[in-house]
Formats: C-alpha cells, sequence, structure tokens
C-alpha cells in the first residue's frame, strides 16, 4: 500500500498540476492544484479556508484529481478528510516552501485534507488502466 502511495504522489509531483473536481450543489466544479505530499501515510493536498473549494469539500467529502504526464494519466477518487492537527499544516508548508509567502500553519486559514477510501487509475491509449488503493 505505501508503494502505491508512493507511486501517486510521485506521479502527481511529476505532473506539476493536477486538477480537483468538487461538487458543489448538483454542479461539477474543477479547478487547477499543486500540492501532494505524504505525512503520516496518507496522500495530502492544501488549500485555504476561506476558498470556496474548502467549503465544498466541508459540505461533501467525495472528490477525485486528475493529472497527466508523459502520455499517461491519474485518477484518484475518494474522499478528502480535513485534518486540522497543526503537524499535518506545518509538515505541508516544509514540504512546499513556497506556500509560506501565502500560507503560515497557524494562520487560521491554512487547511490540509488526505485522502480516505481513495482508488487511484493510471491509464494511457498504449496500456490497460493499472488501478490500486491508497
Amino acid at each position: 500500500m505505501e508503494k502505491n502511495l508512493e507511486k501517486a504522489a510521485d506521479f502527481l509531483k511529476k505532473a506539476e498540476v493536477y486538477y480537483l473536481a468538487t461538487v458543489q450543489g448538483d454542479q461539477p466544479r474543477v479547478r487547477p492544484f499543486g500540492t501532494a505530499h505524504i505525512f503520516e501515510g496518507k496522500l495530502y493536498i492544501q488549500t485555504g479556508k476561506v476558498k470556496e473549494v474548502s467549503k465544498q469539500l466541508l459540505a461533501n467529502p467525495k472528490a477525485e484529481i486528475c493529472a497527466f504526464l508523459n502520455g499517461e494519466w491519474i485518477r484518484i477518487c475518494g474522499e478528502l478528510i480535513e485534518d486540522d492537527r497543526l503537524e499535518a499544516r506545518e509538515s505541508m508548508l516544509e514540504a512546499y516552501p513556497s506556500l509560506k509567502k501565502m500560507y503560515a500553519a497557524d494562520d487560521g486559514n491554512t487547511q490540509v485534507f488526505y485522502f480516505q477510501n481513495a482508488v487511484a487509475t493510471i491509464s494511457a491509449f498504449t496500456h490497460e488502466p493499472e488501478v490500486f488503493s491508497l
């Protein structure tokens, strides 16, 4: 499982940008993201509490992300659960120092979520999909 987690995180980091899909009522919402970090054996992302994506995930944690790299794409589907611990936020900011220009672990805005019940699929037109749990 840990190898799968590293494979998914590595793909996202190399792609640099992935797209996070959430739901607002009956309307899908998609936006680019760039954070993918493993902390305590879970895949985390980061956002700000003031953003609509935060409100959407708190109302409905079901989400999916997708990234494209070198002719392959990864989709990760699951639930994004908030981790409100200071050490989780600090770990994310240490992994992405450029975020410190906009966020601080104790600023009341920085927010991290981890994937729960997640399944990743790596696909391409040249091979069968590879499906694995995170």
